[in-house]
């Protein structure tokens, strides 16, 4: 199966980010034919600073690289290094509705929030450059959040839709839900998704040290009570902690509830901490190590622009050819 998805370089990467798809990709790497790209061209649909976006580019492949993906079984590459997005794009353009683009939820949040300054049209057409990087690499199966399941349909849709009216060409990509920390909640709003764009102390970076790790486990949010129990519902901040402890000890969430169940949220939260500290110091030491050789991560990126390209150039050939271009 071939497979494809990818990360906004955004800002600083936090651990929902890692949990709730890095760690699926590491995984699916061993089995299945995989592309994870750098969306930078995405990024840009929102208020940005120019001179930071190029270091925030190589930082997120240096975390790439740093959790586990492997240039050897897997392709990674940068979304702009590959024309062929935007040019596809454009074409699909004249498949997807007006209507369509309108109603995805994410635009209209989006709109709401950046309508003071005004909304510009990468954010409708958002969804439509998503297909194109799916659908150019002819894709079967894409590892998504919850959130990007509706983008994912209205690829699905315009992939249909072409093949309907230009003749078969696009495989229909299926949803790859990650069945264990899919998605990783705010530590001071557990009914929200953990994101870097909420204060500090929310979330849990990728490069926070070991005591910042333990000082933001401990001041997160728990519910009332003392025992230790699994309920999303009924207890949703110490679920997330749960979720959390479960995806980084690898202990289903029933055997921490067993084990901590009357120790109380103190002893909870500390070892908590000192779990997740240990893992994210093992990815710093590593991540450390790959930025002293920058010539790798160019050389990782330049090969993975080449095999990407490869694929790119083939797909858009045959779509030109089914929709009569010259």
């Amino acid at each position: 199966m071939r497979i494809l998805s990818g990360i906004q370089p955004s800002g600083t990467l936090h651990i929902g980010n890692y949990l709730g798809a890095i760690k699926q990709w590491i995984e699916l790497q061993q089995e299945h034919e995989c592309l994870f790209l750098i969306v930078d061209l995405h990024a840009i649909t929102e208020p940005y600073e120019p001179k930071e976006m190029q270091q925030r580019t190589k930082n997120i492949a240096l975390d790439y690289l740093a959790l586990g993906l492997d240039p050897k079984r897997c392709t990674l590459f940068v979304q702009s290094h590959i024309p062929e997005h935007t040019e596809l794009m454009w074409l699909l353009t004249t498949v997807a509705q007006i209507g369509e683009l309108e109603r995805m939820t994410q635009y209209k949040d989006k709109a709401q929030q950046f309508a003071k300054q005004g909304v510009n049209a990468g954010l409708l057409l958002y969804p439509v450059l998503m297909a194109a990087d799916i659908l150019l690499y002819k894709t079967e199966g894409v590892p998504v959040g919850e959130d990007q399941v509706q983008h994912l349909e209205l690829t699905r849709t315009i992939a249909k839709r072409f093949n309907s009216r230009f003749g078969n060409l696009f495989p229909e990509p299926k949803a790859i839900l990650a069945q264990q920390g899919a998605r990783i909640m705010s530590l001071k709003e557990p009914t929200k998704k953990m994101s870097k764009s909420h204060v500090e102390d929310s979330y849990i970076a990728l490069s926070d040290v070991p005591d910042l790790i333990r000082k933001k486990i401990k001041r997160a949010v728990t519910d009332s009570g003392t025992e230790i129990v699994y309920d999303p519902n009924g207890k949703p901040a110490l679920s997330n902690l749960l979720t959390i402890f479960s995806a980084f000890s690898g202990k289903d969430a029933k055997e921490l509830v067993r084990e901590y169940r009357s120790r109380g949220y103190d002893i909870f939260k500390k070892e908590l901490g000192e779990v997740v500290a240990r893992e994210l110091s093992l990815f710093q030491q590593k991540r450390k190590r790959l930025e002293n050789t920058p010539e790798y991560i160019d050389a990782v990126l330049e090969t993975g622009r080449n095999a990407a390209r490869n694929i790119a150039q083939k797909t858009l050939h045959e779509v030109k050819e089914k929709m009569g271009l010259i």
